[in-house]
């Protein structure tokens, strides 16, 4: 059962609640970050706070609690739930107000947090590997909707998911206006192409992901060459290996892009950072 919290508050799912008024609920205004915790830990959470609030400073909303404030709850919010192991969506709105799209008559928003079980794809995908569609719905462009801003507008996401849902694949990969790869719906990928791991610059759409960035370093540890570079549909037709990364995914290797079998799944150089990764996991450094 999920554990919610609301303002610092601990409570059940009936007393988790917010004004049917809020414009986070109205208009998706608001921003919110996914975590997750093992051992009762919760991984990078000071990286998530500074994103939540870099986020929050791009739409010109005020944090209704200090990140010293959401910290402490998101501990409490981990220690009252009774799980070991599990996922956190850290929601903030904008607030109660007027109908009407204009944010100067909201009332302080809302810190919500809610503790449970993730698991975004099965124990035979991760282990055969999922299959991706090209999605026809293109990313928003950076001066339409950053994508570095986690917003609780999620419709373009959506709607690639429900494109893959239709055509029967486990995720999509979505384009930007120019057609360069972007990202998956909810997580951001990965391919590994002469000798070189690639991904996409966030400039292209791709989210700045926390668990995006724990592979770089530890791929770099490994001596695996990082390239962030654009990369188009034909990059991930004609790559070795393909995976996805993210907070809700972990990581995911892929067996096919739009019917084109990766040569590797899962790959070498996935099962290598796997097991870097699941290694950082009893590293202390990683939960600060």
């Amino acid at each position: 059962m999920p554990t919610f919290s609301i303002n610092g508050e601990i409570c059940g799912e009936t007393e988790a609640n917010i004004s049917v008024l809020d414009h986070g609920l109205l208009y998706g205004d608001g921003v919110f970050e996914g975590l997750r915790f093992y051992g009762g830990r919760v991984l990078k959470m000071t990286a998530h706070l500074e994103r939540l609030e870099a986020s929050a400073r791009a739409i010109r909303l005020v944090l209704p609690m200090s990140l010293d404030q959401i910290r402490q709850a998101t501990l409490d919010l981990v220690a009252a739930a009774g799980m070991d192991n599990g996922y956190i969506r850290l929601i903030v709105t904008r607030g109660k107000g007027p109908l009407g799209i204009d944010p100067r008559q909201c009332e302080a928003g809302k810190i919500i947090l809610i503790a449970d079980k993730l698991a975004m794809v099965s124990d035979e995908i991760r282990h055969q590997g999922a299959k991706l569609i090209i999605s026809s719905t293109r990313r928003l462009a950076p001066d339409q909707l950053d994508s570095r801003i986690k917003s609780l507008n999620y419709l373009n996401q959506i709607l690639g998911r429900i494109e893959a849902n239709d055509a029967g694949a486990d995720e999509a990969v979505v384009l930007n206006q120019a057609g360069f790869v972007a990202e998956g719906t909810a997580d951001n990928l990965f391919i590994m192409k002469n000798g070189r791991l690639l991904t996409p610059p966030v400039t292209d759409g791709a989210l700045d992901g926390i668990t995006r960035g724990m592979i770089i370093e530890l791929a770099k540890g490994l001596g695996i060459h990082v390239v962030i570079q654009s990369l188009t549909p034909f990059d991930l037709f004609t790559a070795d290996e393909c995976f996805l990364t993210g907070t809700g995914a972990e990581l995911i290797p892929v067996a096919e892009v739009a019917g084109r079998a990766m040569l590797q799944c899962p790959g070498e150089t996935y099962l290598r950072l796997e097991k870097q990764f699941q290694e950082a996991l009893q590293d202390e450094a990683s939960f600060t």
